[in-house]
């Protein structure tokens, strides 16, 4: 099986992969997982991919391209 984790931090999603029942999967073949940097994508200078809230309040989203 082949697992694509989008993520802010693809070096943890690795080491977390590394461990465990999902460590063993993956040194059996059973289970293949890639990340892929979402920052890669962002089209801004520096590399920003959230916002905030269009309708206000606490927290933060993903930001859309532009």
């Amino acid at each position: 099986m082949k697992v694509t984790f989008l993520t802010l931090f693809p070096q943890i999603v690795q080491a977390y992969c590394s461990e465990s029942m999902m460590g063993r999967a993956v040194e059996s073949g059973l289970l293949t997982c890639d990340t892929v940097d979402i920052r890669d994508y962002a089209c801004n200078k520096h590399n920003r991919v959230d916002d905030y809230p269009y309708g206000g309040g606490a927290g933060m989203v993903m930001a859309a391209p532009r």
